[in-house]
């Protein structure tokens, strides 16, 4: 129960900081708010399909939570230098 409610409120977090970040039109910081929201709803996406019973839909999730971590680090990258 615990990991649900972190889970939500870091999912919340994020996405108001990508809500923020686009009404104040800093476009740069929406779209690392946004990939880090696509990585975090991947990732608890992959624990739950995994605790279900879907192991492939669990490795899917995970790649693809994997792939958007990823390109959270690019834009980070990006927007720093």
């Amino acid at each position: 129960m615990k990991r649900n409610w972190i889970a939500g409120l870091s999912i919340a977090a994020v996405s108001i900081a990508a809500l923020v970040s686009v009404i104040y039109r800093n476009l740069n910081l929406a779209v690392l708010f946004m990939t880090a929201l696509f990585a975090l709803t991947n990732g608890f996406r992959a624990i739950s399909f995994k605790e279900k019973g879907f192991e492939r839909e669990a490795k899917w999730m995970k790649g693809m939570s994997i792939f958007f971590a990823a390109a959270f680090i690019l834009v980070l990258g990006l927007i720093i230098f």
